[in-house]
């Protein structure tokens, strides 16, 4: 006897995840969306699932032909995917040919995955490859003093790596990576989704100036906690701005020494500047 989606490990991660997101204040009305790529042995308990219906891909993406995502809804608030997960969420199969997918559970009022899904499925692709395939989420949110920062500090990669690093000690251990940077795109467009896929190839965390910010992981306490982690920092940055900015801060050597006490290899473009700097106006 085969087990209903509903009661699967994977449902109950993505309402924890998509709760705390909407607890942080991360992700009002419809702001936000979570994908996870899930594993045969995943949904083996469940049997044979037909497809409930098919929904066409405005992209093709043969390089996740069948792969199987739980994704969340387009248009759905994540306070509201504890009440309802079936209706928030939805198992989708990427078809053979890539072009469309299978809804094999979920979306259960007859809508569908996230706008967002270009963005998702192609950041997907590059996590795969940079990761040996290890990388199966990928988390965006609106986290508030993130989307402020932008509003602040010159947007260069190494720039605002550099003030992440220098807002809270852990940040360097956490992302040694850094943050990919990008110019304000359309949100839900396939170009927004090429360029966040770029971006984040190169590093494990991109901003959208002005909007938000793309993290991904292994599990979906990683992509969280990589976000919680840097949007901490950039939260105490704020403060410190507001306090009329900061009289001191961590040098270079004492990022070489967190470096080497924690055995991490940090962005050597951001290790080279001398602190960091606000925006040009």
């Amino acid at each position: 006897m085969t087990a209903p989606i509903d009661q699967a490990w994977f449902v109950a991660a993505m309402v924890k995840a998509t709760t705390d997101m909407w607890l942080k204040g991360w992700d009002e009305r419809n702001g936000g969306n979570v994908s996870l790529r899930l594993l045969p042995e995943d949904l083996e308990d469940f049997g044979d699932l037909p497809p409930l219906r098919t929904v066409a891909l405005s992209e093709p993406m043969p390089e996740l032909a069948d792969q199987t995502f739980i994704v969340t809804g387009t248009g759905k608030f994540f306070r509201n995917v504890q009440l309802d997960p079936p209706a928030n969420l939805g198992v989708v199969k990427v078809a053979g040919n890539g072009r469309s997918l299978d809804v094999l559970w979920g979306y259960s009022d007859g809508g569908g995955p996230t706008s967002e899904l270009p963005a998702h499925f192609q950041s997907h692709v590059v996590r795969q490859v940079r990761t040996n395939g290890r990388d199966r989420v990928v988390m965006h949110c609106h986290a508030t003093n993130l989307i402020a920062l932008t509003y602040m500090l010159e947007l260069t990669d190494a720039n605002v790596t550099r003030a992440l690093w220098e807002g809270s000690t852990e940040c360097l251990v956490v992302f040694p990576d850094g943050v990919a940077t990008m110019p304000w795109i359309t949100p839900g467009t396939d170009e927004i989704g090429a360029e966040t896929a770029k971006a984040l190839a190169k590093r494990p965390l991109a901003l959208w100036p002005f909007h938000g910010v793309f993290g991904v992981g292994q599990t979906l306490d990683e992509a969280f906690g990589l976000i919680d982690t840097a949007e901490k920092s950039a939260e105490i940055l704020v403060k410190v701005l507001a306090m009329g900015g900061p009289r001191q801060s961590m040098t270079t050597d004492n990022l070489r020494d967190l470096a080497a006490r924690f055995a991490v290899r940090p962005c050597t473009e951001a290790m080279a500047l001398n602190g960091w700097q606000l925006a040009n106006v």
